[in-house]
């Protein structure tokens, strides 16, 4: 007999078979809820469905369960409400009359967001895992679920995998975080050596549209009270906007509004609460910089973040910070409420072998930033500027108005080049000499015009064997105040001075010239009037006159007004009558300063809370 026939009918009942056994049966949903809540009381579980149930049995036998609720004993909170859940049967425990979960599948469920009620479920699966009960779920796949409302996850399709004949197990999840989507995967991690209280292997990478996150180390399943699992490894984190960033994860940082392009990456340790990086890289856009860092949180449900760094760099760019200063100054004003960025603690120490701020070039900076709550102080600590020395505090506070910021300034500054920083600030160099002097300033507002307007204190300069380049201010005098044609843009003349020296004091804004003059081997001067810092002005009248003095005696008298960008200088009176009317004589040296200017500043001045 031709072998024809029994293949075709083999063949057709394979098919008959196989159509039967992929087909979805209808079953009665009391008794295979009752069938598979055998399994869930290993874990304190307990099942109710209120959608049909159907039974395939095809591949391998699986249980479909409609509108299920899974919940944490027969009391406790509901774990999963409204989803579809498929069983995946052990064949071998299903032939014994036993049910035994292969792997879950649900759709659609909405999960509890509650950490606490999970606690138990995962504890009696810690406990079979110690006592070597090898029966477990293999894998558990979650499609398009929400966790809660809603609100902060949805859409999360997770596939958990832990193969019976491996001891690690791997996760991957893709969901809508806040409106974000974001990527999550987790490998290498060996569940048995955790619940046994030993150390197990992990990768982790978590991607976003905004940034990434990647880890590398081992965990140890930590305390319940602690907040964070103990991890070891290499981490690192990089994000295109650190303030959206932070925002979106739900993060309070200091300073976080002045940051943009950020990475982070080293050697990190976790313990009960905090994180340290023995060895940490830190970029900030096109800085880089390394050294050691620490980042703990505190107590209560809302705990406040402290960082804690030490960073050094061969160069630093400090430009970006430029540009936020020199929008402080503009007329409108910028509102200068300290809560956007004291919402953490920070005590960051930075040292540089080269930066820049802005144009001008500095070397062998040491800067140190505190930030507490309400209050921040920014320190440079030392700063060497064209071969001399700067020094420098600035604490703000908020006031009884919490959009109120009191700042208080003070700093000098000791040799300084005033013609090479002039030169790199894209001034002209019209005057050269060390410049010494010393500040002090403080001033309350709301935004920065009103900063400007409040500002009171004193601040002095002087200048020791300088000259003015391009201006003979003897030849001036011989011609009336008129300057010789062409002088000034062949720049061939030159005053040179002794000493010259200013002393200002503000008022709401106002800088009173209390004391300035100019002695010069040829040329003396003396300066009077006001600087008015709101409305960008000039207002002084001064007197000009040749030493020794002549016979007979010439001087100038003359005014200078207008905005501090284009000032206009007009000769009020010449001759014997300037002379007589203001002598200049020897511009004296303010007191304050007599002695250097590094004076003025504690040598081992440093941050500290206001």
């Amino acid at each position: 007999m031709s072998l024809r026939r029994p293949t075709l009918v083999l063949a057709l009942g394979s098919l008959i078979v196989a159509g039967l056994g992929l087909r979805d049966w209808p079953v009665d949903g009391g008794r295979a809820t009752a069938f598979v809540s055998q399994a869930l009381d290993a874990y304190g579980l307990t099942l109710s469905a209120q959608g049909p149930a159907s039974l395939t049995v095809l591949p391998l036998p699986r249980l479909t369960l409609g509108r299920v609720r899974v919940a944490a004993g027969t009391a406790g909170p509901a774990l999963v409400e409204e989803g579809r859940l498929s069983i995946d049967l052990d064949p071998f425990s299903l032939l014994g009359g036993r049910a035994a979960i292969g792997g879950l599948r649900l759709e659609g469920a909405r999960l509890s967001g509650e950490a606490a009620a999970w606690s138990g479920p995962l504890g009696r699966l810690g406990a079979q895992v110690r006592s070597d009960v090898t029966a477990r779920p293999r894998r558990i796949i979650v499609t398009g679920a929400r966790i809660a409302q809603g609100t902060e996850v949805r859409d999360l399709d997770l596939d958990l995998a832990w193969p019976f004949w491996s001891g690690s197990a791997e996760g991957h999840a893709t969901l809508t975080w806040r409106g974000v989507p974001t990527q999550v995967a987790l490998t290498h991690l060996r569940p048995a050596d955790m619940a046994l209280g030993g150390r197990s292997p992990f990768t982790a990478d978590v991607t976003w549209p905004g940034g990434s996150l990647a880890a590398d180390g081992t965990v140890e399943a930590s305390s319940e009270t602690a907040a964070l699992p103990n991890l070891r490894g290499q981490v690192r984190f990089e994000t295109r906007a650190l303030p959206e960033t932070l925002s979106w994860i739900g993060w309070d940082v200091p300073l976080s509004p002045l940051a943009g392009v950020v990475s982070v990456a080293g050697r990190f340790e976790t313990a009960e609460r905090s994180v340290s990086w023995p060895s940490l890289r830190v970029g900030f856009g096109q800085n880089v910089l390394e050294g050691a860092g620490a980042v703990a949180l505190g107590p209560g449900e809302a705990p406040r973040l402290s960082v804690q760094a030490t960073l050094a760099a061969e160069t630093l760019d400090l430009a970006p910070l430029v540009g936020d200063l020199v929008r402080l100054s503009e007329p409108e004003g910028v509102p200068l409420a300290l809560a956007p960025f004291t919402q953490g603690d920070l005590d960051l120490r930075l040292s540089a072998a080269d930066a820049r701020v802005g144009p001008v070039p500095v070397q062998d900076l040491a800067a140190s930033v505190l930030v507490r709550d309400a209050a921040m102080e920014v320190a440079v600590n030392r700063a060497r500027v064209q071969e001399g020395t700067f020094k420098g505090r600035m604490t703000l506070a908020s006031g009884a108005d919490p959009a109120e910021t009191e700042m208080r300034l003070q700093g000098s500054v000791d040799h300084l080049d005033l013609g090479s920083l002039s030169g790199d600030m894209g001034a002209g160099r019209w005057v050269g000499g060390p410049v010494q002097g010393q500040f002090s300033l403080d001033s309350s507002a709301r935004d920065s015009a009103g900063l400007l307007a409040h500002l009171g204190g004193r601040a002095a300069l002087s200048v020791e064997g300088g000259a003015i380049a391009g201006l003979d201010l003897a030849d001036v005098i011989h011609r009336n105040g008129a300057i010789a044609p062409g002088a000034l843009a062949r720049r061939n003349s030159r005053t040179a001075f002794e000493r010259a020296a200013i002393t200002l004091r503000f008022t709401d804004g106002i800088g009173e010239i209390t004391e300035a003059g100019l002695v010069g081997p040829s040329v003396g001067a003396t300066l009077h009037g006001q600087v008015s810092l709101p409305d960008r002005r000039l207002d002084a009248r001064g007197n000009l006159a040749l030493r020794p003095a002549s016979a007979p005696p010439r001087g100038l008298l003359f005014a200078v007004s207008g905005p501090w960008s284009a000032p206009a200088v007009q000769i009020l009176a010449h001759g014997e009558a300037a002379e007589a009317a203001s002598r200049p004589g020897e511009a004296m040296l303010p007191e304050s300063l007599k002695q250097p200017a590094t004076l003025g500043l504690p040598g081992n001045a440093r941050a500290y809370a206001p």
